[in-house]
């Protein structure tokens, strides 16, 4: 088993996860999927996020779930937030966000309970059972496109759902070989806009439907078929949310003070391995799409900070001489890896083809999971305060995987946070249940976690894990699966952005990290939003900053 079906398989597994019911909800046949409603908004509802491609929704919708007479309000909540977590996948497709981790946050407050009698039990059934309605409500993201929507037709799963994968995987998706992948986690790929899926969601309520009417069922009774059903259809609301109107700044005269460190801005760079190489398969770390996108991230950083050096490494590696083939380098710098990897020129004379992979791999291999430090000195004159100089500290690590070493070392250690990798659906490095209070500086941060759905994932719970909350995080997230293409380049420029001394607000630097700049090929944000800043104070207009390189 990999490390990252492991990793589902320990989250599946948890204790808060097992001994769910069954569930189900009385709709009617027209109800069940119906058209989604669409409307246009009034004036002034639709303020702008802080995002260049999503709106903020509030989102709810109602469901319900059987469970035993006599079963305890933990058990109730688990079932709860069993089904629950099963609308991720229909919400994902259906290209939204929302803020509670995996729709797991209700309260047995927002539950009610009443005894059913089950008019035809199955052999061992229970006579009567618990049924408990909730309603689940969360801040959410939604593209611009759908502005005029006010709800969604969608779906949840029921009971032991995952004991009848074969029927979900060809009802209610593509299944294929990414949706077979995640076999275990239903919850993730399962889709129920898909024709198909419609179909056996209707088909499904007309068999309860007949039922019901076939034994007089009546207020307080059920059948076993509703018990038992595996779909339930259900309505999703989307209303107009309090996003942030005009322009927002990050806190730039904190971050040009310095915050882990006086008179430093220290920024991390954390880039993960991106691609699967099959078992057996060859694969060296040159050969990883995520090495490329390092690289053009920080080939984009010297085009615009030319002075950066490399100061220390950690291991400690003398980067500057490599031997290949017998053959000696010397003067080695940063600026020249990223040449001889991205533009194949730049190399030592005399040095053959073969040559020339053996040094690109002889790098690769020396910058694969190790600290760089790369420093510039410059001027920072901040409103009327005199000018004083301020280091420009850049920590890359490029092999980022599931240990969260180098994440924790990043948080503990950086006022700005750069990452470029997997999410491993959200039971990753990034998780915030792998850190405490004691891991976050006092200081002001920023963090840039560009990886699928991390909006869900490593966002609202960042927030309670620094002393003054928002007041010292901002986060930029994504709502939706993101591509690798273009990810380096994109955070390169983000960050040259917030280094220039120019102090772009946050929508300009989300479109600079967007769709801006030459070749670039993703076409989409991945409903990117910044969270955090709506209590920022800084206007460049009443606290300008200068800044001077040498």
């Amino acid at each position: 088993m990999s490390l990252i079906a492991l990793l589902r398989a320990a989250r599946l597994g948890h204790p808060a996860m097992r001994h769910l019911g069954a569930c189900a909800l009385a709709v009617t046949a027209a109800s069940a999927w119906g058209c989604e409603a669409e409307q246009a908004t009034e004036a002034g509802e639709d303020q702008e996020l802080v995002s260049q491609t999503a709106l903020e929704r509030d989102l709810s919708f109602e469901g319900m779930v059987y469970v035993s007479e006599t079963a305890s309000e933990s058990t109730i909540l688990d079932a709860v937030r069993k089904q629950t977590r099963t609308v991720f996948g229909p919400l994902r497709t259906a290209n939204v966000s929302v803020a509670k981790r995996e729709l797991a946050d209700i309260k047995i407050a927002a539950t009610s309970k009443e005894v059913v009698s089950v008019v035809n039990p199955k052999a061992g059934g229970a006579a009567k059972l618990q049924r408990v309605r909730y309603k689940f409500t969360d801040k959410g993201i939604v593209p611009k496109t759908m502005s005029r929507k006010s709800s969604l037709a969608l779906g949840a799963l029921c009971g032991d759902y995952q004991l009848q994968a074969d029927k979900i995987l060809k009802d209610c998706t593509a299944n294929d070989k990414h949706d077979q992948d995640f076999r275990t986690d239903l919850w993730y790929v399962f889709n129920p806009s898909r024709n198909g899926c419609k179909t056996a969601m209707n088909g499904e309520q007309k068999a309860i439907d007949a039922v019901k009417v076939a034994k007089s069922v009546k207020a307080g009774q059920i059948v076993q078929e509703e018990v038992d059903r595996l779909y339930l259809p259900m309505t999703v609301r989307l209303a107009p949310g309090k996003s942030t109107s005009g322009q927002i700044w990050p806190e730039y005269q904190r971050l040009w003070t310095g915050g882990v460190e006086k008179d430093k801005i220290i920024v991390a760079l954390v880039n993960g391995e991106i691609d699967h190489p099959e078992p057996g398969q060859a694969h060296h770390v040159i050969d990883d799409s995520g090495y490329a996108e390092m690289m053009e991230e920080m080939q984009t950083l010297f085009n615009a900070r030319p002075n950066l050096k490399i100061v220390a490494t950690d291991p400690p590696k003398d980067l500057s001489t490599f031997t290949v083939n017998g053959k000696p380098v010397t003067g080695a710098t940063f600026q020249k890896f990223v040449q001889w990897e991205l533009d194949r020129s730049g190399f030592p004379a005399g040095f053959s083809s073969t040559d020339q992979l053996a040094l690109r791999k002889a790098v690769g291999e020396a910058l694969m999971k190790r600290w760089v430090t790369l420093e510039e000195t410059v001027t920072v004159k901040i409103g009327s305060a005199v000018p004083r100089k301020v280091t420009i500290r850049i920590n890359q690590f490029f092999g980022a995987g599931e240990s969260n070493g180098p994440h924790k070392r990043a948080i503990q250690k950086s006022d700005v946070i750069l990452y470029n990798g997997h999410s491993y659906i959200g039971s990753g490095p990034w998780d915030p249940e792998l850190y405490g209070p004691s891991d976050f500086p006092k200081s002001y941060q920023i963090f840039f976690i560009d990886s699928c759905i991390s909006y869900n994932y490593y966002n609202q719970d960042y927030f309670k894990l620094k002393t003054n909350g928002s007041k010292d995080l901002e986060t930029i997230t994504n709502g939706l699966e993101s591509f690798s293409g273009g990810s380096g380049a994109g955070l390169g420029r983000f960050l040259v952005g917030l280094l220039s001394g120019k102090q772009p607000s946050y929508l300009d630097l989300l479109k600079m990290a967007g769709t801006e700049g030459p070749a670039y090929d993703w076409g989409k944000d991945a409903l990117r939003v910044v969270d955090g800043e709506a209590d920022n104070t800084y206007k460049p207009t009443a606290t300008p900053i200068t800044v001077t390189a040498p």
